[in-house]
Order: structure tokens, then C-alpha cells, then sequence
């Protein structure tokens, strides 16, 4: 048992004379000490006591517990809690787990009474035990608790799956093979369905949507197009639990089957099974489980004997309490849906996230160009420095448009190259197998356009172009601002144009996430992962790490709650020599005990002062005799590497939705068969907004930009900052003020179009 220190401040008196217990259960989930060590750390801030349960069992169990079926079993458990005066409990597990948790909640008063009656409790153990709060945090590799947007475990889940796809990619192009996988996800599809988007899967069995009869001539029909058109590969995903129309079992045998027996295709199935549950967490479900450890603190130490048990999760990049049993019957109404031949309905019950990843591969793997044109002609290029992603946006952005009739262009080297007429027509095939390509295939400079005005246009007038979508970071939305102003003088720069975000640093107004950032955060977890086991076996040491950002110290801060770093030295918070000294000294207390390893972050351009060097040689000096040191800067490296799943996901979806915003604005534009946008809702920036992807004038947002220092007045993720220094033991006023309401799935379900 973990004691509590004393404390000051109102959150850290919040838990005094309480106990919270934490468990985990059910199936493994990556992520889930991320969330334990969060509870039990931000447990011990409040002043509560904090118990850990040990293999789940007779003190809660889950659905893979019998004992805990029993009415006999749940009274031991009660009574194990009472004894401790427990009345708290933090449940990690699936669906089962949860629902075990409620039931027990529901019972807790018929339990005190018979264990009161029978003499396993007194009277006044039971007056102190009165009632039980639970709080529950989904950790399962499925995706298949409705409500939320993400559990614990998934996004690792996919990235054992995409690297497991990437390695058979390379040795099937050498073959000429079909290859079939099948991805776990019980009788949910999202594992299989994420995967063939990030991957650009030929085809997709999932349980939610069975193909509709015939669908073994359809298959054989899109095999057959994909290896004419020049493609050496075919890859399909088969869910574990993916059925027909009718409830039949389709297993990756029988497609491989059918591929074989019609088309002679040397085919091989690989069953991906436990590989998926296994290895080190993503940064995701790192940053997702400490996150989500801290709500479910503070859920229950907020919580009455009237507030419904909950589940604390993830809406787009927003913290939300949902309760517990809403959940757990919209999840058993997509296995009824099912049951009952109801596909859509089952679909749409997956949530609006699902609705729209189904309905972008829908598009991607199943529809092919229209014979008649739109007689609109659309551009793409990249800006900027190279960012994990690109290459999947611009080819579901040239795919996309392919579909919606136009003539898709691709600009090479940025605006430089559209100066200098580096423009190419791009076609469906030339983008095939884009998605797991790191950097970018277009060439990117960081050229801005105004030096340009008269040759851009000139390109433009040349070859008809009717909109820009710009894919790119800092420049890509200054420049676009630029051609903005270039309006006035050249009619040529009156058309749509989009801007997605994509970079490394996120540093892009409009948009809480940018396309290349998750890849760069993960680069740098695994990189400070394998750096502190470098030092295993050794004397304790303390690594200081520089990473990129520029002025934004979103890197800095993420990779910080990913690694557990010490400290996280960014420009967005001033930081003096005295708050170096109390770092220094404060880890140097820590080092004194049992901790063996400390990490400190540093952005690149947090202080022009306080270089890495500069904090290097003070943690060595005053850790003389305690620790030593080591610096590393991670340089370019953060920008290079093939895109994680969420970067193609992201980057798909992004691309997607950008085609059908320009379609429209063109159409809207259009007079007398002349495109003519002037307006400010012409040139817009696609991003990520707490819960939605929206579109935003770029002169809106040149008001929250701080152009000198490349970054927006206001970031979201500065609130996460004092999460990172409490999980390091610092004793600092925790600021909930963006406290996490209870919301209620079926309302969350019509919500604003969410990603």
C-alpha cells in the first residue's frame, strides 16, 4: 500500500481520510500501467490512501473471474473492501469487468447488510462504508466499448499490426503475393478496419458491415484490377469475428481459398493472434492512460451516493465522464443489431468516428474514377518541412478527387515549384502504396510565394487550376495567407484554397493535432526508452534530451507524460534558474531513495540562455557523488521513419474531407463557367478542434497566431503540463478548471461530426 505525504492546497487536501483501490482485469491491454501508475500517483497527491488489488480475484475479479459470478464471491469481495475502508474503486478492464463493477455497486447495500447480519462486519464499519464509488477506464485492444473514442491499448495494438503489414509488404511485392490477414477485435471490426485504411487494403471483411452477396465475384474483380494496374501485392484484412450477410463464419482460409481456386494467385494467410496484445505501449495509450488515471481520481473523490457509476475516456482530445451502464447497452445493442441482420444500425451505434472511418475506405477501396468529368482541375502540394503522413494525404486527396471527376495535379517542391511550372497530372495508380511512406514523394520546400506572385499565376492561368489544397506546417499556412493577399493584384490567385496541417512541431493555428506529430512523439518515447535501458545495470543517471519543435513545446511536453520524464523545459512557460535549482534538487531527493534513472526534455529554442549544454553541465555539477549525466539531441531523426497509424489514418481522413470542401466551394464560386473566390471562407485551414475536424478562414485565424515565435496564442495541451510535474512527485495546485462533465452516450452520438 502506498502511504500519502502531507500535503497543502485545496486538490491535495481532496482525498484526505479516503482510500481509493485500483485493478486491472480482463484481457491485457498496453496502456494499462500508464493508467495504474497515474491513479496511484495522483491517488497519494489528493492525501487519499491507495490500495493496489492484486490479479483481480475475490476482491473485484472480472467476467474471467467465476468466483466473482457468485453472490458468495461478491460478499468475500465486500467485505475484503470494508475491512480496509475502501470506498473507492478504480476498475481497468472490457466491457465484462465493468459490468461486473456495476452489479456489485448496484448490490453493495444488500452485501453490507448480510455481512453485518452474519457478523463479517460491525456496525460501524458498516456506517463507514455506506456506499461505493466506481469509476471504470476501458482498457481493451478491441475498440469495442461504445461512448469512446479510444480505449487503452488500441492504437499499440495497431502499431504491432502496421509493422507486422509494412515487413509482409516488402517481401510480397518481391513475389507477387496476395496476402490475407487476420487481426483480432473479437466482434468488432475497428482493429481491421484502421488497418486496411492505414495500409490501403484491396479489401476489408468486418463484422459490423458484411459484404453483400456476391461479394466473391466483386473481390476476384478488384484483385484482378489492382495487379493490372501495375500493383506486384494484394493485401485484404479479415476481422477475427467477420461474417456474411447471412451469419456465416468468413474466415481468412476461405478467402485465401477463393482466391487461389479462382484466380491462381499464390496466396498466403497470417494470423496475427496474441503478437497484437504484446510489446511496449504507444506514446497514444501512455499520454491516454495517465490522462484518463487522472479523471478517474478525480471522478472519484468528486462523487456522491447519487452520482451514477462512470466511465472516464476520450472524445477527439477532450477528457468525458459517461455513465457506465449507457455505455455498456449501447455496446450490447451493436451485438443485437448484428444478431438481428441490422449492418447500419450496427455501424451507426459504433459511433460517429467508426461511421466515418467506414465511409472513407467505402470510398477508397470501392469506387473507381466516374467516365464523366467534372471539367475542374485541382492541385496539390507540400510546404514545409518533410512531416509522417503527407504521402497519405496526398493520396487520398488525388484518389478522392479522381472519384469526384476532376483532374488532379501534383505540384512538386512546394510553392517554388509552382512557380517554376513543376506540375505533373497525377493518377490513381501513381499513388498506390503511398500510406506507409515516411517524408514526402512530392518534394517539399519551405519557400514562401510571395516573390512568386506573377509565376504562380501564370502556372495556374497555364494549366487551368481550379483550387489548391496545400498539405504542410508553418509556412503552408503563412504562405496560403500570403496568396491571400496576392488576391488584389492577380485574379489568377482567386480560388479555393485548403490548408492541412502537417509537421512535426504542431505548431499550425486551427488545429489541435498536425499531421506527422504522433509519428514524431513516438520517435521520440521509444528513443528515451531505449536511451534509460541503455544505462541498465549501471549507477544512477540522469539523461537530459533536446528535442524539435521549434518554439512549440508540444514535443517536449507529450514525450514528457510518455516517458515519465522529471521535467519538461519548454518557451511557452518561463522557467528562471531558480526553477532549474528546484528541479535539480528535487530529482536529486529522488535519487537518493530507490529511483535509478531520471529524465529531463528540453525544446530546442525553450531559452536562448539556458542551452542543453548549459543544463547538462548544472545537473552534472550539483549531482556530483549522487548521479551522473548524459545529454542527447535527437535532431532530424524526429522527422524521418515510416508514419504511425494514427499520421495515415489522420492524413487519409484529412485528405478526404479537404476534396469535398473545395468541390463545393468551387461549385459555389463558380460563375458563368469562371471560378472567382474572393471571400475569406475561400481559403481555409482544416483542423482538428476538441472534438471535430472543421473548417476555418485563414484570416480568423491570423488573430491567434504569434507569427514571431511560429506558434498560436492559445494550445490546448498546456493544461496537461501540471498532470506531467504530479506524476513526477512535485506538490503543485492541480488546475481542473476544464473539469470533465458527466454527458450521455445517445446525446454524444449526434453530437457535431466528430473525426
Amino acid at each position: 500500500m502506498a502511504q500519502p505525504p502531507k500535503h497543502c492546497g485545496s486538490r491535495e487536501h481532496m482525498g484526505a481520510g479516503k482510500a481509493i483501490a485500483v485493478l486491472t482485469s480482463g484481457g491485457d491491454a498496453q496502456g494499462m500501467n500508464a493508467a495504474v501508475r497515474a491513479v496511484v500517483r495522483v491517488g497519494i497527491y489528493t492525501g487519499a490512501k491507495v490500495y493496489f488489488v492484486h490479479e483481480g480475484g475475490t476482491v473485484i475479479g472480472s467476467a474471467r473471474c467465476q468466483d466473482f459470478r457468485t453472490r458468495e464471491g461478491r460478499l468475500k469481495a465486500a467485505r475484503n473492501l470494508v475491512k480496509r475502508g475502501i470506498t473507492n474503486l478504480c476498475v481497468i478492464g472490457g466491457d465484462g469487468s465493468l459490468t461486473g463493477a456495476d452489479t456489485f455497486r448496484a448490490e453493495w447495500s444488500s452485501l453490507l447488510a448480510e455481512l453485518l447480519k452474519t457478523g463479517g462486519i460491525t456496525a460501524e464499519e458498516a456506517k463507514k462504508s455506506s456506499y461505493l464509488n466506481i469509476v471504470g477506464m476501458v482498457g481493451s485492444i478491441d475498440n469495442d466499448f461504445c461512448g469512446t473514442d479510444m480505449t487503452i491499448g488500441t492504437d499499440s495494438a495497431l502499431h504491432r499490426i502496421m509493422e507486422i503489414v509494412d515487413a509482409i509488404t516488402t517481401t510480397a511485392q518481391s513475389h507477387q503475393r496476395t496476402f490475407v490477414l487476420e487481426v483480432m477485435g473479437r466482434h468488432c471490426g475497428y482493429l481491421a478496419l484502421i488497418t486496411s485504411l492505414a495500409c490501403g487494403a484491396d479489401w476489408v471483411f468486418i463484422p459490423e458491415s458484411p459484404p453483400e452477396d456476391g461479394w466473391e465475384d466483386h473481390l476476384c474483380r478488384r484483385l484482378t484490377e489492382t495487379r493490372l494496374g501495375g500493383s506486384r501485392l494484394n493485401i485484404i484484412i479479415v476481422a477475427e469475428g467477420a461474417i456474411d450477410r447471412h451469419g456465416k463464419a468468413i474466415t481468412s482460409d476461405d478467402v485465401k481459398d477463393l482466391v487461389v481456386k479462382r484466380l491462381g494467385y499464390d496466396t498466403r494467410v497470417t494470423i496475427l493472434g496474441h503478437v497484437q496484445r504484446g510489446g511496449t505501449p504507444s506514446a497514444f495509450d501512455r499520454i491516454l492512460g495517465s490522462r484518463m488515471g487522472v479523471e478517474a481520481v478525480m471522478a472519484l473523490l468528486e462523487g456522491t451516493p447519487d452520482t451514477p457509476a462512470c466511465v472516464v475516456s476520450l472524445s477527439g482530445n477532450q477528457a468525458v465522464r459517461l455513465p457506465l451502464m449507457e455505455c455498456v447497452q449501447v455496446t450490447k445493442d451493436v451485438t443485437t443489431a448484428m444478431n438481428e441482420k441490422r449492418f447500419d444500425d450496427a455501424v451507426k451505434l459504433r459511433g460517429r468516428s467508426f461511421q466515418n472511418n467506414w465511409n472513407v475506405y467505402k470510398l477508397l477501396a470501392h469506387i473507381r474514377p466516374p467516365s464523366t468529368k467534372s471539367g475542374h482541375t485541382l492541385a496539390v502540394l507540400n510546404v514545409g518541412a518533410p512531416a509522417a503522413g503527407m504521402n497519405a494525404a496526398v493520396r487520398s486527396t488525388v484518389r478522392i478527387g479522381l472519384i469526384h471527376g476532376h483532374r488532379m495535379l501534383a505540384v512538386h517542391d512546394g510553392f517554388e515549384g509552382l512557380a517554376l511550372g513543376k506540375v505533373e497530372d497525377i493518377s490513381w495508380d501513381k499513388v498506390g502504396g503511398w500510406t506507409g511512406l515516411g517524408g514526402s514523394k512530392l518534394g517539399t520546400k519551405r519557400t514562401l510565394p510571395k516573390k512568386y506572385f506573377e509565376e504562380i499565376s501564370a502556372t495556374i492561368s497555364t494549366f487551368g487550376i481550379h483550387g489548391l489544397i496545400i498539405i504542410g506546417g508553418f509556412e503552408a499556412f503563412m504562405g496560403s495567407l500570403e496568396l491571400m493577399e496576392g488576391r488584389a493584384k492577380f485574379e489568377e490567385l482567386c480560388i479555393p484554397i485548403c490548408v492541412i496541417p502537417a509537421t512535426v512541431s504542431n505548431n499550425v493555428p486551427g488545429s489541435d493535432f498536425s499531421i506527422g506529430a504522433d509519428t514524431a512523439l513516438n520517435t521520440i518515447t521509444t528513443t528515451c526508452d531505449r536511451i534509460k535501458q541503455s544505462a541498465a545495470g549501471t549507477k544512477r543517471r540522469v539523461f537530459i534530451i533536446e528535442t524539435m519543435g521549434g518554439y512549440c513545446g508540444y514535443l517536449a511536453t507529450m514525450a514528457g507524460l510518455a516517458g515519465g520524464a522529471d521535467a519538461a523545459y519548454i518557451f511557452e512557460e518561463h522557467f528562471s534558474i531558480r526553477d532549474l535549482q528546484i528541479n535539480v534538487e528535487h530529482l536529486t531527493e529522488k535519487m537518493k531513495t530507490t529511483v535509478k534513472r531520471g529524465l529531463v526534455l528540453r525544446n530546442e529554442h525553450c531559452n536562448e540562455n539556458y542551452t542543453t549544454d548549459f543544463i547538462y553541465n548544472l545537473y552534472t555539477e550539483e549531482g556530483k557523488g549522487i548521479f551522473d549525466c548524459r545529454k542527447n539531441v535527437l535532431g532530424h531523426m524526429q522527422q524521418g521513419g515510416a508514419p504511425t497509424p494514427f499520421d495515415r489514418n489522420f492524413g487519409t481522413k484529412m485528405g478526404a474531407k479537404s476534396v469535398a470542401w473545395i468541390t463545393g466551394k468551387i461549385k459555389e464560386c463558380s460563375r458563368h463557367g469562371r471560378i472567382f473566390a474572393n471571400t475569406a471562407d475561400s481559403a481555409c485551414l482544416l483542423g482538428m478542434r476538441k472534438r471535430s475536424l472543421v473548417f476555418q478562414p485563414l484570416t480568423e485565424l491570423k488573430e491567434q497566431t504569434d507569427f514571431e515565435h511560429r506558434i498560436p496564442k492559445e494550445q490546448w495541451w498546456l493544461k496537461l503540463r501540471p498532470i506531467l510535474k504530479i506524476l513526477a512527485k512535485y506538490n503543485i495546485e492541480l488546475d481542473t478548471s476544464e473539469k470533465a462533465l458527466m454527458e450521455h452516450v445517445r446525446q454524444k452520438r449526434i453530437s457535431q461530426e466528430s473525426m
